[in-house]
């Protein structure tokens, strides 16, 4: 295969599910709903924490990191996605495709930081409820959310831009966006360090993050068991749960996807991962967190109630 300089190369085909056509329309519509679905929650989210002071919390805070993120990550990857799928020419830019491998890398490793801070959050609001506030406290809040970038960025972007390896024509990429993983398989040289390093970033940013929320959710468990009041327990069910769906959803697909040898690649197989945790997760963390919550729900009826008074008064003036 042919080896160029990166500088050199324009674009890529981007193959997609161009391997059923007939499937392409249903599923553009399809994706288009899903990719809606998370913008309008995911966004209505943070408005609503950034404007009801009941949600001004550190639960909440957090939350919207997670909503910012799933907006970001989707939107670097759902829209060409779509063009592809409508378009005759199905290929992707060259510098498009890196954004997207620096992008969902970032995002994933954000992801699985931050869920494990709010898994502490949890874990200090239903451990230690009479000192919660004065241990999760606005200035230590903000301490875990750069905390959590900082270290996100250093552990996935750093080490890709310094191992990243020139690719080999034929400049095809068998899957729905580019991403790390994906893009090894375009590489002519050897990568064994690179998927040394794929194995030991995701056992940090996957593996220890899913060890911790567990080992957090151990005492947790413990905690509600004893608590006297039945009401409290089913708040704190409710809330854990919600959290768990995520956790449990979004590190089996990471770990799936970082955390194999390359000899188990399947092309197919993957576009069906990456397309869970890149499209369909996003749009389901929304509806985890606010259809069995009832403080969201609370703040959008409140949020509703508000504009409808308001348009009351501007029709009367």
């Amino acid at each position: 295969m042919a080896q160029e300089n990166s500088s050199t190369i324009t674009e890529l085909v981007l193959i997609g599910f161009s391997n059923h056509p007939q499937a392409e329309i249903p599923l553009f519509f399809l994706f288009s709903g899903v990719y809606l679905v998370n913008l309008f929650g995911n966004t209505a989210i943070i408005i609503l924490v950034v404007i009801d002071s009941c949600l001004k919390t550190p639960m909440y805070f957090f939350l919207c990191h997670l909503a910012f993120l799933n907006i970001f990550y989707t939107t670097a990857v759902v829209p060409k996605m779509l063009f592809n799928l409508l378009a005759s020419k199905k290929v992707i830019s060259y510098e498009l495709c890196i954004a997207q491998t620096y992008i969902s890398l970032l995002m994933g490793a954000a992801e699985c930081i931050i869920l494990p801070v709010m898994a502490l959050d949890r874990y200090v609001a239903i451990c230690y409820p009479l000192r919660y506030r004065l241990i999760m406290n606005w200035s230590v809040c903000v301490q875990l959310a750069v905390g959590a970038w900082t270290i996100s960025f250093f552990v996935s972007v750093v080490p890709l831009y310094f191992t990243m390896l020139p690719l080999c024509g034929p400049y095809i990429v068998d899957h729905i966006f580019c991403e790390a993983p994906v893009l090894l398989h375009m590489v002519c040289a050897d990568t064994s360090l690179q998927e040394t390093m794929m194995v030991i970033g995701a056992s940090g940013t996957v593996l220890l993050p899913f060890l911790l929320i567990t080992l957090s959710y151990l005492h947790i468990l413990v905690a509600v068991m004893r608590m006297h009041s039945a009401e409290g327990r089913k708040k704190a069910f409710s809330v854990c749960s919600s959290h768990l769906t995520v956790v449990t959803i979004s590190y089996g697909t990471g770990m799936f996807m970082y955390m194999r040898p390359k000899s188990l690649y399947s092309a197919e197989g993957d576009k069906l991962i990456s397309l869970f945790y890149a499209v369909i997760n996003p749009a389901l963390n929304p509806l985890i967190y606010s259809l069995r919550n009832k403080e969201v729900t609370g703040a959008l009826k409140r949020l509703l109630e508000r504009w409808r008074v308001s348009q009351n008064q501007r029709i009367l003036s």
